[in-house]
């Protein structure tokens, strides 16, 4: 006993030893720009002072990780990098910026909003850098983390973004099926109007005026307060050779936009197309156009830096060495308590088999009543497929009620049908031709449904049959 009170009071010394002065003071810094945050402001804009911000993430960024996790200080640590880091971006700093979001990224935090947010951001930065592929790979991790939390709103805001880079990229296809799915989910008025101004994009990247000038009417009509649908406008009617109408949405985008990429944009437009103006008034847009390219050249560079940052962060291995001191103490701790738990795990060992024992003759139930009752080649008639209400009772009388059990957690009919297809042991391409998906984002569709299952798509049809054998 002795023995172990000195232990856990060695852990204590260590942790004090390393944990600078004025943490408090940190946390409560944190936890007004958190309360600003709530209430719509920024902590160093709107109220407080940024060099306070400052110093309370320097302070707890300053406390090694295996104490601050002893300590409790994860998620205050990960809050002060994101509320430092939006800091950073307001001040057109987004190599800082990065740096900061990715050390919010290494918190050891369990506080998945935040992490949604801050991923989020990282995100932007790597959209502003042109740089798609890794700025969808940000947003599906921040939409993932929106969903682990129940933020369903956020999650289709970042489904929209990943569509967003999709329409980018080029990839008009892929981004419309998240896009219909998105719509297949909500109503939400501003999920739609974003939705809206993503189609116009992906319209646009694949040369489909027509159809971008559509939807960006339709955007534009739903009140949307972003320039996008007009600069989408602009440079459409420039490539249908409607040069009145494009230099019309062209100055419209000048006089609301503060975005040096679409100011560079309008400006072009203005210069090749805007026929009213004389030789003076062209060489005037002529010189304001490269003095926003001088900028626009400089913050390029350091957006490229930011990302570059990014992918030194995610391909770097990690060396654990300095970790060796802290996860020493747990290993002392874990000694004393192994002896304890040893036996108790022995147990559980032994009912779980019994259990498994039971949900295996259970699972083979359901099995045999698919082979006996549904012909995989023929769903359409053996389990009433077109129908749904029909193939629900179907699939619930054979298949442990699980339609039922899906639809409780809110699964919609698409992701329902999927995991039906699932346990019938179709493979994905199959799915894909049977529930017209696309085949490119059948992959996408099936890590959404483990997400929200609380599995992982390589176990989703075990977890499946687990599911309908429950009670």
């Amino acid at each position: 006993m002795i023995r172990r009170i000195g232990i856990v009071f060695l852990m204590a010394l260590l942790m004090a030893a390393c944990v600078p002065h004025g943490v408090d003071e940190a946390c409560c810094v944190v936890a007004e720009a958190d309360s600003l945050w709530q209430a719509g402001l920024q902590y160093g804009i709107d109220e407080g002072d940024s060099a306070t911000l400052a110093q309370a993430y320097k302070t707890l960024e300053a406390i090694p990780l295996p104490f601050r996790e002893g300590l409790g200080l994860g998620s205050p640590y990960a809050h002060a990098c994101y509320h430092y880091g939006r800091l950073l971006r307001r001040a057109d700093d987004p190599v800082a910026a990065m740096q900061v979001f990715i050390s919010g990224t290494h918190s050891s935090t369990d506080d998945h909003h935040i992490l949604g947010r801050i991923y989020s951001n990282m995100g932007d930065l790597c959209h502003m850098a042109k740089d798609f592929q890794q700025s969808y790979d940000m947003y599906e991790l921040s939409a993932n983390y929106f969903m682990q939390n129940g933020d369903t709103l956020l999650y289709y805001y970042g489904l929209n973004n990943m569509a967003f880079e999709l329409a980018e990229q080029g990839k008009k296809d892929e981004s419309l099926q998240i896009l219909d799915d998105i719509e297949s989910s909500t109503k939400e008025s501003n999920i739609i109007n974003i939705i809206l101004e993503t189609k116009s994009e992906a319209y646009f990247q694949n040369q489909q005026y027509d159809s971008a000038i559509f939807y960006s009417n339709q955007a534009i009509a739903h009140c949307t307060e972003s320039t996008m649908p007009l600069l989408i406008l602009a440079q459409s009617y420039s490539f249908l050779e409607k040069k009145d109408s494009a230099t019309h949405y062209a100055s419209m985008v000048v006089s609301r936009t503060s975005s040096l990429f679409d100011l560079n944009n309008a400006l072009y437009i203005l210069t090749q197309d805007d026929a009213t103006k004389d030789i003076n008034g062209v060489k005037q847009v002529s010189a304001d156009r490269s003095d926003v390219q001088k900028l626009l050249e400089i913050r390029q560079g350091h957006l490229s830096k930011a990302t570059q940052l990014l992918e030194q962060d995610l391909n770097y291995k990690i060396s654990y060495w300095w970790y060796i001191g802290g996860s020493l103490l747990v290993v002392f701790i874990g000694i004393i308590l192994w002896r304890y738990y040893t036996h108790k795990y022995r147990m559980q060992l032994r009912l779980q088999a019994h259990a498994n024992h039971l949900t295996e003759k259970q699972a083979d139930s359901i099995v045999s009543n698919i082979n006996q009752h549904i012909k995989i080649n023929d769903i359409e008639h053996t389990l009433h497929w077109k129908k749904y209400a029909e193939m629900k009772a179907d699939a619930d009388l054979y298949m442990g009620g699980i339609v039922s059990k899906l639809e409780s957690i809110k699964l919609n009919e698409t992701e329902i049908r999927f995991c039906i297809l699932t346990m019938l042991d179709f493979p994905l391409k199959k799915i894909a031709d049977t529930i017209n998906y696309s085949p490119s984002g059948i992959k996408t569709l099936k890590k959404r449904i483990s997400i929200k299952l609380n599995t992982t798509p390589q176990n989703l049809r075990n977890f499946l049959f687990s599911m309908a054998v429950s009670v």
